[in-house]
């Protein structure tokens, strides 16, 4: 089982490789800095989108992820 402070190493990681470091800091400013409803930001996150696409995007990140790619 991964540990809260794994993740959090692997969530900053990603997030920098994804964003580079200086936006990746201003993305998690502007998290702690706004009331910030994850579940109602969850639910339209990929409203756009199917199952089967979501499904799709959720095995290619898998994939990558176990690869060591991220």
């Amino acid at each position: 089982m991964t540990t809260d402070t794994e993740i959090r190493a692997k969530g900053i990681k990603t997030l920098i490789k994804g964003l580079g470091e200086l936006d990746a800091e201003r993305f998690i400013t502007l998290l702690l800095r706004e009331p910030f409803d994850y579940t109602k930001w969850q639910r339209s996150l990929w409203s756009d989108k199917s199952i089967e696409e979501i499904s799709r995007m959720a095995m290619q990140n898998r994939a990558t992820v176990l690869q060591g790619d991220v």
